[in-house]
């Protein structure tokens, strides 16, 4: 009894100590610029082909100081599903089809066993077709830039299929990385003269950009050889990969629309307003995330990457306390910064493993960006970051996931 007594003083005076303690604080610092790998690798092949012009340095970066952490940036300790090798997105904006697209091979890979690697450049080429299209349709005020949304990819499936990456790659004159700078400087140029002279003929237009699409990045088959047999995109998608682009939904979580309704994301990516996203609350995101994972899902990720908790030396992204404390992170949160255009929609990347540490998620994300590489190509890390939970809910607006991982979610939808 007397032991018990003890014992009991013993922990009611250690939780008294604790709840006087104040939680500790992160730290910050500026960082001096460093040439990276995007500047180190891609921008030299770029330069090569003589397409732009050196890149000023930029001013330095407050960022969170993260060193002397205990970090789980290490594969080993991830849970995760089968996923191709990561590979670079180079001087593009195609994040939102690399990541998707990764994604797919992953679900194939699930669903039928098969080891594919797809073209991205072959979905690139017809989505930059489709939005000369929706320019002209709108008379020049829909977006014609690079970035898009991860359902387009499903969207150019639908209309247009998809091939091997062997058989459509989008290089050109011997590059080793995809740049589209100066194409896509030559296709806004031409759509702006049209958009100025008022010629909306929309069969010169489009024919017009497919010509500039073909010299800059070649022009995509109709049909290929597989296996001995001359088969389409469409007959690819359908007959080999057994792939359903219809089996795929959008996940979002915004106070700014109605839950549990299926909304618009807005945000310029978007660009052909898409409603398409099913809207629902942060905890019940979060808690599709959490099992999904675990029950072999992966899933196309898509956020904001420019915080000062995004490390490009450990590959972590945490969120420092000098932004918001882990305890007041929640929609009102993810939704201020969202509003108030701290949170933008900067990247999409592929989450395919989960590791839990002292009570709470992180995720293994495969990733196309130069920012990922930094660490070099001999480290294991390559292509790879690792997102806390704290990160994943209060910045990555949505994902893009196979629909019978939502299945009781999607019921409760009006």
């Amino acid at each position: 009894m007397k032991k018990f007594l003890l014992t009991s003083f013993a922990v009611f005076l250690a939780a008294i100590i604790s709840f006087g303690q104040k939680p500790s604080k992160d730290k910050g610092y500026f960082q001096e610029y460093e040439p990276g790998y995007y500047q180190n690798f891609i921008l030299k092949d770029v330069r090569h082909f003589q397409e732009t012009k050196k890149t000023k340095p930029k001013e330095k970066r407050f960022e969170m100081d993260q060193s002397g952490m205990d970090l789980p940036n290490k594969l080993d300790l991830y849970t995760s599903q089968w996923y191709n090798p990561p590979i670079s997105q180079g001087n593009t904006g195609t994040c939102w089809c690399f990541s998707t697209t990764s994604m797919f091979e992953s679900d194939i890979y699930r669903i039928t066993g098969q080891k594919v690697k797809l073209s991205e450049m072959f979905t690139v080429y017809w989505e930059y077709v489709e939005k000369a299209k929706g320019f002209v349709e709108s008379r020049g005020t829909t977006l014609f830039d690079e970035g898009s949304e991860g359902n387009a990819v499903t969207r150019i499936y639908k209309k247009y299929g998809v091939v091997p990456e062997s058989v459509y790659n989008g290089l050109q004159k011997g590059r080793k990385y995809y740049s589209h700078a100066g194409m896509m400087k030559e296709m806004r140029t031409y759509l702006n003269s049209v958009k100025k002279d008022n010629a909306w003929n929309e069969d010169l237009v489009i024919g017009t950009i497919k010509n500039i699409l073909n010299h800059h990045m070649g022009e995509p088959p109709t049909e290929f050889t597989y296996e001995g047999k001359t088969i389409t995109p469409m007959q690819y998608m359908k007959d080999v990969l057994k792939f359903n682009p219809d089996d795929y939904v959008e996940i979002l979580s915004y106070m700014q629309e109605p839950y549990w309704q299926q909304v618009e994301y807005k945000v310029p990516d978007n660009w052909w307003h898409s409603k398409e996203y099913y809207n629902v609350p942060l905890d019940v995101y979060m808690d599709i995330v959490k099992k999904a994972i675990r029950d072999g899902y992966t899933m196309s990720i898509g956020g904001d990457v420019s915080e000062a908790g995004f490390s490009r030396k450990t590959n972590c992204a945490l969120i420092p306390t000098f932004d918001i404390p882990s305890d007041y992170i929640d929609e009102n949160a993810r939704q201020f910064r969202f509003s108030n255009h701290t949170t933008t929609d900067d990247h999409g990347m592929h989450l395919v493993g989960y590791y839990e540490k002292d009570g709470k998620d992180w995720y293994l994300i495969k990733d196309s960006s130069s920012g990922s590489r930094n660490v070099g190509e001999d480290s294991p890390i390559f292509g790879f970051y690792f997102f806390s939970e704290d990160y994943m809910k209060l910045k990555m607006m949505g994902f893009t996931i196979h629909k019978d991982a939502v299945k009781d979610i999607l019921k409760k939808f009006k």
